[in-house]
């Protein structure tokens, strides 16, 4: 069976992401924006990079859901939640604001202290809410740490989303472990978390592949089973890493990689796209495929028999610039400064926007969380976003996506478009959040396990081996 990416996208369109309510329209004249007025205000490439992280990054710091420090599924501007969900935590999205939260501390956006407090608080807060076979589900309610439903059946373990969480708390683990007394106490409790994830309990009993989702009530009855190409790699990497409940290599190749038929010969903007993109085979997926993955696993060097994931993921994000250049269907606004086409907010509710399904809607995080693959054609999409002014961003950085043919804006945000923005960059910047989840040693073993090669990190494979 192929996971079909518009059944996911259905599946959250059904959760009330479909609502364009309060999702408003630019102004019909707006202000002059006279090239370069308020990108002046940076002396530097560096500084406007300080500002993107840290505007960003408040999304998971002043924006948190009080009671966790975690992120909320959604920040609405306008104050209007039609599903009465403001209080709703998505735990892959809260693994996207951990890294920030790495970032952060290590920038000096916050204070070591003020970072380690909030780890703390999250940690004790998730090892607390309701875990299935020690598995998070998608959303939990902020207050009480209660699985909130995704769909009528999606009530149990989403094990992709954890997997998110995960990857950034074995990073934070990593930068903690050999700390003072209170760092060395948040890292052990870290440590407990993954060493409960059952990875193992997801294949259904020994099966050659991973399911998604299992929920006491429903079961299996979800039925996705991880086949790639999509934005689950990591997935496989922690569970083929996992100290206590690993999976063998044969699910990895038999399951995810559809013994070798996930590997593709087609190109798109005349660039090869080495895997198959499930649901887009022709012409590449949502970009979020290149980063929720690659938050923590450094595709730098990273190889095996399928593909060389540095090339795969420079590839798919310059042929989403390149379509956008090319502009198919004209859409006003579309070009070399104006670009990046991934799931968010839309025209038409939520979209799983590509070059398959494209609505004339940008979505800045597709351009900004992108960096490391294309920098010289994010640094351009990023002024100018900026440029556009006041209609374009609020306390958490760029609103989720907008529109210049429907000269439509929206004034609200979701926590996995904005919180990758940080990461990503510091990726960029210093390889920080990659440096330290492949450093952690299960990693690297889990890794050389599903026969990758890792040449930006050979040092630490070389250790785990000997």
């Amino acid at each position: 069976m192929r996971l079909n990416i518009k059944i996911l996208f259905v599946a959250l369109a059904s959760m009330g992401l479909a609502s364009c309510t309060g999702c408003t329209k630019a102004p019909a004249e707006e202000p002059e924006n006279k090239p370069g007025t308020e990108e002046s205000a940076f002396a530097d490439d560096n500084e406007f990079l300080d500002w993107l992280q840290r505007t960003h990054f408040n999304y998971m710091w002043e924006g948190a859901e009080p009671t966790s420090g975690l992120a909320p599924e959604r920040i609405h501007m306008d104050n209007v939640y039609p599903d009465n969900d403001k209080q709703v935590i998505t735990t892959g999205g809260s693994g996207f604001g951990i890294a920030g939260i790495i970032a952060a501390m290590d920038r000096g956006f916050i204070t070591r202290q003020e970072g380690v407090e909030r780890l703390a608080k999250i940690v004790d807060y998730l090892g607390k809410a309701d875990r299935f076979h020690g598995v998070w589900p998608h959303w939990l309610d902020g207050p009480t740490g209660k699985v909130k439903p995704f769909g009528q059946k999606d009530n149990g373990g989403d094990l992709v989303e954890s997997s998110f969480l995960m990857a950034s708390l074995l990073a934070a683990r990593e930068y903690l472990k050999n700390g003072n007394d209170e760092e060395k106490q948040v890292a052990e409790g870290i440590d407990a978390l993954w060493r409960d994830m059952e990875f193992d309990w997801y294949t259904r009993g020994g099966q050659d592949v991973l399911y998604w989702h299992w929920s006491p009530e429903y079961q299996w009855e979800m039925n996705f089973p991880l086949e790639g190409y999509n934005e689950c790699l990591i997935t496989y990497v922690l569970a083929a890493s996992s100290p206590t409940h690993s999976i063998p290599a044969s699910a990895y190749h038999k399951g995810w990689a559809r013994d070798g038929g996930i590997v593709s010969d087609k190109k798109f903007m005349g660039l090869p796209l080495i895997l198959k993109h499930n649901g887009a085979e022709a012409t590449g997926g949502p970009l979020f495929w290149s980063h929720y993955s690659y938050i923590g696993l450094d595709p730098r060097g990273l190889k095996d028999q399928y593909a060389d994931y540095w090339q795969l993921n420079v590839n798919h994000a310059k042929s989403n610039y390149l379509y956008c250049v090319s502009n198919p269907h004209n859409y006003k606004g579309y070009g070399e400064d104006c670009w990046g086409l991934t799931a968010s907010y839309s025209t038409a509710g939520y979209s799983a926007h590509a070059p398959n399904n494209d609505l004339g809607v940008i979505t800045p995080t597709a351009a900004l969380s992108s960096m490391p693959y294309t920098p010289e054609e994010s640094m351009r999409a990023a002024r100018y976003f900026y440029s556009k002014g006041q209609q374009m961003r609020g306390k958490y950085g760029f609103y989720d996506a907008f529109s210049e043919q429907d000269n439509w804006i929206t004034p609200r945000y979701l926590a996995i478009d904005q919180l990758t923005i940080a990461p990503m960059i510091e990726n960029y910047r210093s390889g920080l959040i990659w440096n330290l989840f492949m450093g952690a040693p299960e990693i690297q073993e889990g890794l050389r396990k599903l026969g990758f090669e890792t040449s930006k990190h050979q040092e630490s494979v070389i250790c785990v081996i000997s």
